[in-house]
């Protein structure tokens, strides 16, 4: 299927877990400031229940992070005095690019980390903080519904805070519980600090583009892209849309807005850039293979030895994962067709 878009703006020189997994929701600000421009002090944000996993699993992840070179806010006990988040807390979770919350047993049963819960799915709608949940010993649902020891902690809550307070911490939950993370009940944890650790590093390579100095006029065509999107996705969730027409009118400049806009929702992303000119040299269509897969899976030793390889790597290794490849400058159409193991999601075209 193909989405069309006409009339640009402008151009301006300025393991996831499969039970958690929700269909993708594109959206967008309203507003044309973007919220990468906040300040982002952390780079990844750790809320936890500290009795549950601070001196065994939260050591180690903690470890994890700090040997990439992740700068990881886990806060101390003397922040956690009081039912309500401290200043401190607060302003961490607001300068973090990522938080991720350890969901264990116990979690529930405070109402402290109910508080830091809640704030932190609201800097997600607010701020574009991206949040990763560890299902850690528990099951999703057991958070979402909530059921068991979490519902048996909810019912607690009842009794000694007020109605709002309770429903405004099982909204939290169940957002929380409903995105996709990892799940660990029993094993090697090692292995799934390592996997976390690897995810967590290609999200925050990531960057966003610079757009245009003067964005007029983007937010709307953005928005017309994603409203087709919407209303073009079938049932395999896999889509193609198509920005075409003549030089210079700013194909580019909406992929480049729609991309910063819709990333975070992928577990990989990739941004390619003069398709056209460079399948046109000798032996660059590899190159372009071996592009994408460093751009989305930081693959960066794996070596496409020829087209027809390539193809099968791609499908073999991007099949079951949830990607946003950005092809730009496509022309002809089937120069797509080695880097895409079914169709692209969005090509500006010639």
């Amino acid at each position: 299927m193909r989405a069309r878009v006409g009339n640009p703006a402008p151009r301006s020189d300025g393991k996831h877990s499969a039970e958690a997994h929700q269909p993708l929701a594109l959206s967008m600000a309203s507003s044309s400031s973007s919220s990468s421009n906040l300040k982002r002090y952390y780079h990844v944000f750790l809320s936890f229940r500290g009795p549950d996993v601070r001196d065994s699993f939260l050591s180690h992840f903690y470890a994890g992070l700090d040997q990439r070179g992740i700068h990881t806010f886990v806060d101390s006990e003397e922040l956690r005095k009081g039912e309500q988040i401290s200043p401190a807390l607060m302003k961490a979770i607001e300068e973090s690019r990522i938080a991720v919350i350890v969901f264990t047993k116990n979690y529930a049963s405070s109402p402290w980390c109910l508080e830091e819960l809640a704030r932190i799915m609201e800097c997600k709608e607010q701020r574009d903080l991206k949040v990763f949940p560890v299902f850690y010993k528990v099951e999703p649902r057991e958070v979402r519904t909530p059921r068991g020891i979490y519902k048996t902690a909810m019912a607690e809550h009842e009794s000694k805070f007020d109605s709002e307070k309770v429903k405004r911490w099982e909204k939290a939950l169940f957002d929380a519980g409903s995105l996709s993370g990892w799940e660990f009940h029993n094993g090697d944890e090692a292995e799934l600090i390592q996997r976390i650790v690897k995810e967590l590093s290609i999200h925050l390579q990531r960057k966003h583009f610079h757009v245009a100095k003067y964005p007029i006029g983007i937010d709307s065509r953005v928005q017309q892209v994603i409203s087709l999107s919407e209303n073009e996705t079938g049932d395999d969730d896999v889509l193609m849309v198509g920005i075409w027409g003549q030089g210079g009118i700013g194909k580019t400049t909406i992929a480049k807005a729609l991309y910063n806009y819709i990333e975070k929702d992928f577990q990989g992303t990739c941004f390619l850039e003069r398709v056209r000119e460079t399948s046109n040299k000798s032996n660059c269509l590899v190159s372009l293979q071996e592009a994408l897969h460093h751009e989305i899976l930081s693959h960066r030793n794996l070596t496409v030895y020829n087209v027809d390889r390539g193809i099968h790597l791609i499908r073999e290794r991007l099949c079951s994962k949830k990607v946003l490849p950005v092809l730009d400058d496509v022309d002809p159409v089937g120069s797509t067709e080695c880097i895409s193991w079914r169709r692209p999601l969005v090509w500006p075209r010639k």
